[in-house]
């Protein structure tokens, strides 16, 4: 016992260890690097600004590879504003290349003054004559944008503030159903939900009729907005005749040709108002067809090709025709207990409900 005690006294006084060694199996190695937690808020703010921080994360993206964007935030805002053109059309204003000042206040002086921290903002505006091709361009000052600290705050007023980021339901199409109280039966709808813009919503009812509600107003048949979109009643049949869901909406329907489908949509949409053809044509572009008024963002673009079956570009902001056949044709097929279809592009897609509390139906808000 006394050689055993000597000789460990011995190990512990020449430095040696006499724990077991620890051997580690597992593929991440230790200790874990902790991430910038504040990056996913400096980051979309660079973003935003398109300012050297972000550019320099762009370049590197683009050696190494990656398809990134390669516009900032308000590159893309003037872009999509511009060119702002009078009723008649014969005069434009464009805004581009916008630039900041330095601040007029450091973060410490807007706290103890109670100024807000923020940089003048300039763009260059060009005011444009259609008619004579004139083009007279002029450097505007914007107003003071607010700016981001290094902490991921903003100095509101002498305060310090932050954005707290949301959980927002994503742009896309999505499929539910539930059941009906008094008749037990399903009801299946779908809903087309843009990232700005109307939505578009379509449901199957408890006598097994396809409605549609065209910007959250009064229901109506979904063959009056296909006869709206230049279907005749021959094309619905040949495309859903195999259907008794819309075999019966289109016998309840009794709009004649696209310009009384138009109308009666106007009338849906804007009651009180003298109904014409070419207000009820322009009304239903600048909801759903206008890149002005509507926009799915890419998103909400790749979530429809994804769902439907698609190949649209991801910078396809508005809706097709081809999406919106492709939603009743999915809607009517999940009705009538189909569980595979064949989307736009020609490829097997599987029919199905969504979860929408499912978190790859959310997607997070941040500055």
């Amino acid at each position: 016992m006394a050689a055993s005690r000597n000789a460990s006294t011995a190990n512990t006084n020449n430095g040696a260890s006499t724990a077991p060694l620890r051997i580690s199996f597992a593929k991440i190695k230790e200790p874990l690097e902790v991430p910038n937690l504040l990056a996913l808020q400096t980051e979309s703010f660079d973003w935003l600004l398109g300012n050297d921080a972000w550019k320099a994360r762009v370049e590197e993206a683009l050696e190494n590879g990656q398809d990134v964007p390669t516009k900032s935030g308000l590159e893309e805002i003037f872009e999509e504003i511009s060119p702002i053109e009078d009723f008649s059309g014969s005069m434009s204003l464009t805004f581009r290349d916008h630039r900041f000042e330095p601040p007029k206040n450091s973060i410490d002086e807007c706290k103890e003054r109670d100024f807000t921290y923020a940089a003048p903002l300039f763009v260059t505006a060009e005011f444009t004559n259609n008619e004579t091709g004139e083009i007279k361009s002029q450097t505007v000052f914007m107003g003071d944008f607010p700016l981001m600290t290094n902490k991921g705050t903003f100095v509101i007023n002498g305060t310090e503030r932050v954005v707290v980021s949301q959980l927002v339901r994503s742009p896309g199409v999505y499929f539910d159903s539930s059941i009906d109280k008094t008749s037990d039966k399903d009801i299946f709808s779908a809903k087309i939900i843009p990232s700005r813009g109307a939505w578009l919503e379509m449901e199957i009812d408890k006598r097994d009729m396809v409605g549609v509600r065209i910007d959250r107003k009064r229901k109506q048949s979904v063959t009056v907005l296909l006869k709206a979109l230049g279907w005749t009643t021959e094309q619905i049949l040949e495309e859903f005749g195999e259907y008794e869901s819309m075999r019966a909406t289109l016998e309840k329907d009794h709009t004649q040709g696209q310009d009384d489908a138009l109308l009666d949509i106007y009338r849906k949409l804007r009651p009180g108002e003298p109904p014409t053809r070419e207000a009820a044509q322009t009304l239903l572009e600048n909801l759903y067809f206008n890149p002005k008024r509507y926009d799915l963002a890419k998103v909400g673009r790749y979530k429809v090709n994804k769902k439907l079956g698609g190949d649209e570009p991801l910078d396809a902001g508005v809706l097709t025709t081809d999406d919106i056949i492709a939603t009743i044709k999915y809607l009517v097929k999940l009705h009538a207990g189909e569980t595979e279809t064949v989307g736009e592009s020609g490829r097997s897609i599987m029919v199905e409900t969504d979860d929408i509390d499912h978190f790859g139906n959310r997607r997070i808000r941040n500055v």
